[in-house]
């Protein structure tokens, strides 16, 4: 008669050495999503270039004292 121990201890997966397959293709997957990355940080570094400093209607920028221009409806007591 099996006792739980000897149940839970059967080795259900088969030969878990052979094939090896694991390693490299993690390694593969590793090498894939960092050409990934790289290819779409170059991809938005580009991108972000070719954007105009100031787009029609933007507000005007920060004062020099680091103050937010208010606007005149903008009235809070």
């Amino acid at each position: 008669m099996l006792t739980a121990a000897q149940v839970l201890a059967v080795n259900n997966f088969g030969d878990t050495r052979s094939g090896g397959l694991a390693g490299p293709m993690g390694l593969f997957l590793i090498l894939l999503l960092a050409a990934a990355t790289v290819f779409l940080i170059r991809n938005m570094n580009g991108r972000l270039r070719r954007l105009p400093d100031r787009f029609p209607g933007q507000a005007p920028e920060e004062q020099a004292d680091g103050a937010q221009p208010r606007a005149a409806d903008d009235v809070r007591g």
